[in-house]
């Protein structure tokens, strides 16, 4: 009879164990699943996934029986590419033995690749043609609203979400850098007074803007905050894997250990996202 080699039978380098976790419990604290509509998954730079989406039309009176006026939809769609943050560790087989060894890897291949995501989901540069990915970061996005900056009062981001509003925009949360977010938590309700605007001390300040959630993360510049709407940002969002194999370092007695995660994100409406700046002490 002939023999048909398949993963039972092979070695275990011709099938490697390779473990899917789903983003929200894998990376549950990436920016990207929480300021942006999830639009589907790829896998490969070459596919992208196709979102549709309509530019609304505007409604009209009428007079009772005249005819009605056709509407002028325009069904538009956009393109999410995406890229694949990736991390590989190299352990000696006796480390990878060690108890708890395996916790403390997953952990830290969690917060590496949270950390570029957010990097690249607000920060990123915009890729070079004929590239198309890593895509944008928020803050690199043309024709996104800038607002002003933010010294003594909140005015400059009261006037900027009021604007984001007039322009149809319903802000979802507020990213600012930790610096930033420890110069907002020092203003004060007045010139003569020690009380601040987001109550500090032995209350800490509640992480709101504007009734609005404020998330805290050192991806966003220094000093640099951004009104997001999530459903003006569309996003393509893969599973985290993680595979191990002893076989690439078999020599050397050694184990590898490789996470990658794929993920894009578009801003369909940049005029429904802005950026406002926060004045750094003694400026």
């Amino acid at each position: 009879m002939a023999f048909t080699a398949t993963t039972v039978n092979s070695a275990k380098a011709w099938a490697p164990d390779v473990t899917t976790f789903a983003p929200a419990d894998a990376v549950p604290d990436a920016l990207i699943l929480q300021c942006s509509t999830i639009g589907g998954e790829v896998d490969g730079d070459a596919p992208a996934v196709r979102v549709a989406y309509v530019d609304d039309d505007e409604a009209q009176f009428t007079a009772e029986g005249s005819a009605i006026p056709e509407g002028d939809l325009g069904l538009s769609e956009v393109l999410v590419h995406t890229a694949k943050v990736t991390q590989l560790v190299r352990l000696s087989n006796e480390q990878w033995n060690q108890t708890n060894t395996s916790a403390q890897l997953s952990q830290s291949v969690s917060r590496a690749i949270t950390r570029r995501g957010d990097l690249a989901f607000v920060a990123e540069a915009a890729p070079t043609p004929p590239a198309v990915a890593p895509i944008a970061g928020l803050v690199n996005v043309p024709g996104i609203v800038a607002g002003g900056e933010i010294s003594a009062s909140l005015d400059a981001l009261v006037d900027l979400v009021a604007q984001l509003q007039d322009n149809l925009s319903v802000p979802s949360a507020i990213l600012v850098d930790p610096l930033g977010w420890g110069e907002l938590r020092k203003l004060k309700v007045a010139n003569s007074y020690n009380q601040t605007l987001l109550g500090a001390g032995t209350s800490d300040a509640a992480q709101m803007l504007l009734s609005l959630p404020v998330l805290v993360n050192p991806a966003v510049p220094d000093y640099t905050g951004v009104v997001v709407d999530r459903n003006a940002i569309v996003s393509a969002v893969g599973q985290v894997k993680v595979a191990n194999s002893e076989h690439a370092v078999f020599a050397s007695d050694s184990v590898l250990l490789r996470a990658t995660w794929r993920f894009g994100h578009v801003v369909v409406r940049p005029d429904r996202i802005g950026t406002f700046t926060i004045a750094a002490a003694g400026s």
